[in-house]
């Protein structure tokens, strides 16, 4: 293995090249990419990326640099090797990239280049000394560092069994997997919200941590059916969509009322928008009054929008 590190150049500027540990055992880790030779991961200790965890194969994977490129190849491994949520046999690395390999999930990330090899393997060694993941937890991380969108891709590829929990401040979503496929999904624990809808709230926060926990045998009151796939392109439609009104629709946990006096008659109102009124009366905040329109979020918040501008609701 060479004992400089690889770079990448942007706009004149050279950058070395590491590997991330943003996940798993090794999380906070860093190792140099070189500018020449292979990195062998695998589990035993002789390698140069030693990863102590029963679903890292003996010799699992190796980087090497040929020509200033560098390449992931995986070496026969039991668990196989991913990047950007696809298994791989060989495949070019680029700054960016995410890898899974066991339960750690590693970004090749431009460097400050300060740590040496040894450095590197000190501050791994050190990192799962440290780790504390949450009980039961196989792997954890920040979704800050991994988007959800990516980290289920991922999970799909590699058909993961588990309930993925996601925490932040004020809410914890649960997301069920089976073999990599989304059962089910619930927020703060009200499973009296449709499992999709659930699904594509959680799907766009973007701060907090996130814990694969082992499967939960239970039953479920309905199953999600769309893959993983065309659950992430509906999310990303339906945020698109959201994003549409901007300032115009109130943040989710706004208080919503019913105005009296009302700007307009109610028999001016559309039926659509007699319903979202009754839900008004029937819920406090507009996150309640979504969960129970029966409608997706984005059809919703349009009503919504267009009631608050005739006056006919108002917000905090």
């Amino acid at each position: 293995m060479g004992s400089e590190r690889g770079e990448l150049v942007i706009e004149g500027l050279t950058l070395p090249l590491a590997l991330r540990f943003i996940s798993g055992k090794y999380q906070g880790g860093e190792f140099p990419l070189p500018d020449s030779g292979e990195i062998v991961i695998g589990r035993s200790s002789e390698l140069d990326m030693v990863l102590v965890e029963d679903m890292v194969s003996r010799r699992h994977a190796k980087i090497s640099v040929e020509g200033g490129d560098f390449f992931l190849e995986d070496l026969g491994s039991t668990n196989g090797s991913f990047v950007n949520g696809e298994k791989i046999s060989r495949t070019k690395l680029g700054e960016g990239d995410r890898i899974l390999i066991g339960t750690s999930i590693i970004k090749v990330v431009a460097s400050d280049g300060s740590a040496s090899v040894q450095d590197a393997k000190a501050k791994m060694d050190a990192a799962y000394a440290s780790a504390r993941p949450s009980p039961g937890s196989t792997m954890t991380g920040s979704i800050a560092e991994v988007a959800l969108p990516d980290l289920l891709q991922l999970f799909s590829a590699s058909k993961k069994t588990g309930v993925l929990q996601i925490t932040t401040e004020t809410d914890v979503g649960s997301i069920y997997l089976e073999e990599g496929m989304v059962q089910f999904a619930v927020v703060n624990g009200d499973e009296s919200v449709p499992p999709e809808k659930a699904f594509y709230r959680v799907l766009v926060w973007d701060k907090g941590t996130f814990d694969l926990l082992p499967k939960v045998e239970r039953s479920f009151p309905t199953e999600i059916k769309s893959s993983v796939e065309g659950l992430l392109m509906e999310g990303m439609r339906q945020l698109d969509e959201m994003r549409r009104l901007g300032d115009a629709l109130p943040p989710l946990q706004s208080l919503i009322s019913v105005a009296s006096p009302m700007a307009q008659p109610l028999r001016d109102a559309s039926p659509e928008e007699l319903d979202v009124i009754q839900l008004a009366l029937d819920h406090e905040t507009l996150v309640d009054l979504m969960n129970h329109a029966g409608k997706p979020d984005p059809e919703v918040a349009d009503v919504v929008v267009a009631l608050l501008e005739k006056g006919y609701l108002v917000s905090d």
